[in-house]
């Protein structure tokens, strides 16, 4: 479990959490999922996940192969996210820039906010930070509110993936020892 606090000025410090995601977790999981696709889809957002991503089959894959995680306050989640090990198949490829390097990574995916707290991305960055001294992520180009965040969390822009269904989105990579 790791433990974050966000002590920004003007803001209440509130202490967050990681914890595995629970199959008791999936109501709220998807309570999350469908508070950010709302937020994306209004703020000029509306199809990297729409209403339709991702699906609770999936979110049940994850919580079984241990790859969901939530990010608590107290007892109460206010954020979810997929941390998966071993080669990604979608950053096989990057194109317009480079990886910073090619050692092992584990990589950030499907990280949503209930939006009630602060500091839920930057939970998560540290959390995948203190397992791995390479950590990649990457977001549409429309979500501006992620971008902002990874790059807050010290990510490196290094180029353009493509997912499965052949859309573009930004790579981001973190490497233990870069500014």
């Amino acid at each position: 479990m790791t433990e974050m606090r966000d002590g920004s000025a003007g803001k209440t410090e509130t202490r967050l959490f990681v914890r595995k995601s629970e199959e008791k977790d999936i109501p709220r999981i998807m309570e999350i999922y469908g508070i950010a696709q709302e937020y994306m889809i209004a703020h000029g957002n509306p199809s990297q996940w729409g209403h339709f991503y991702p699906k609770e089959e999936l979110i049940r894959e994850d919580i079984r192969q241990g790859i969901s995680y939530v990010v608590c306050e107290e007892e109460e989640i206010h954020g979810v996210f997929a941390l998966c090990g071993g080669e990604d198949p979608t950053y096989l490829k990057i194109y317009e820039g480079s990886w910073l390097n090619d050692e092992p990574y584990l990589t950030i995916h499907r990280t949503a906010s209930d939006g009630r707290v602060h500091g839920v991305v930057r939970c998560v960055s540290e959390f995948a930070k203190g397992l791995s001294d390479n950590v990649r992520i990457d977001t549409h180009h429309n979500n501006k509110t992620m971008q902002s965040q990874v790059l807050k969390a010290g990510f490196t822009p290094c180029g353009i993936i493509y997912v499965d269904d052949g859309s573009p989105r930004i790579a981001y990579h973190w490497k233990r020892g870069e500014v």
